[in-house]
């Protein structure tokens, strides 16, 4: 098992003794969120500021199933999954037409779309108020109400999804997608439906993203209407550049930061967002692959000095 495995697991048992269960869960939660917007971003270069879209309308979709109908728990997932991958099919059909800043501003005006009809859609949605009572159901008989029992679900699938993920990323498909990062008319030339890859991208990235947003309902009880805004959409973007884009694990690690800023340090200090901007200005100016890149370039140094 690689270094980097050992530290996750390490974390996933560590995490709850020095955070509060709720924080924990939600760390875990968000990072599932953005190795999805990874996908996107750091392997294949769209950078899109509307994955609050597929977020916000799975847990939407899954906590009303939830609270008016007490679906299974693994149907309420995979309704989720099925919602974000399905709801990032549309969208992204639509955005992949269009490359640089016009993809960016589709990604926006689509997620601002789906904003404004969940706000007025206030017999389903609650409106500004947000879908309160999301239960939260036991789990192969497992009750999984306690804190505790839920953070260890979540992590569970938090892990599952990091494999899932990083075997994507190894694959022929993860392959080609860095190829068009690279380099979109290379890949082109050598025989690739470009906007098909990216499509792919898209509905795969959307499909996490459906996963963490159902998870995120169930963690709080509540879907807020915060959930599927453009600012939520901002939130992940910041924490996977902070962590460090294009990297497995830059999304985990920049999930952990921006949480426990958010959650943590908000509770002593209301000025907190100034760190995070400090942060995101020290990774656009000097390390671009965020916190990866810092540590990866401390142990060169270290080696380099002996």
């Amino acid at each position: 098992m690689s270094r980097p495995w050992l530290g996750i697991l390490a974390a996933v048992f560590l995490l709850p003794v020095f955070v509060r269960h709720t924080i924990a869960t939600e760390i875990w939660i968000f990072a599932i969120f953005g190795l999805g917007l990874n996908l996107l971003m750091g392997y294949t270069g769209l950078l899109s500021f509307g994955q609050a879209t597929f977020f916000g309308s799975a847990a939407y979709a899954a906590g009303y199933l939830l609270k008016y109908y007490g679906i299974n728990i693994f149907l309420a997932l995979a309704l989720g999954i099925a919602v974000g991958a399905v709801g990032a099919a549309l969208v992204g059909y639509l955005c992949v037409q269009r490359s640089g800043l016009y993809f960016i501003m589709l990604t926006f005006a689509l997620n601002q779309l789906f904003y404004f009809t969940a706000y007025q859609w206030t017999t389903v949605t609650g409106g500004e108020d947000g879908m309160p009572g999301v239960p939260r159901p036991s789990a192969l008989g497992l009750d999984i109400h306690p804190p505790l029992a839920y953070y260890a679900a979540v992590a569970l699938l938090f892990l599952l999804s990091l494999w899932v993920m990083r075997r994507i990323v190894e694959s022929p498909l993860g392959k080609i997608l860095q190829s068009i990062r690279d380099n979109e008319l290379r890949a082109e030339a050598l025989g690739y439906d470009v906007p098909r890859m990216k499509l792919a991208a898209f509905v795969i990235g959307g499909a996490f993203s459906g996963l963490a947003g159902v998870l995120y309902a169930m963690l709080f009880g509540i879907v807020p209407l915060e959930a599927i805004g453009f600012v939520f959409s901002g939130n992940v973007v910041f924490a996977t550049l902070i962590g460090g884009s294009g990297s497995l694990y830059g999304p985990v690690i920049g999930s952990f930061v921006f949480i426990w800023l958010s959650e943590s340090v908000a509770s002593m200090w209301a000025r907190w967002p100034l760190l995070l901007g400090v942060a995101f200005v020290v990774v656009v100016l000097f390390f671009r692959g965020g916190v990866v890149e810092a540590w990866a370039r401390f142990w060169t140094w270290r080696y380099a000095a002996r």
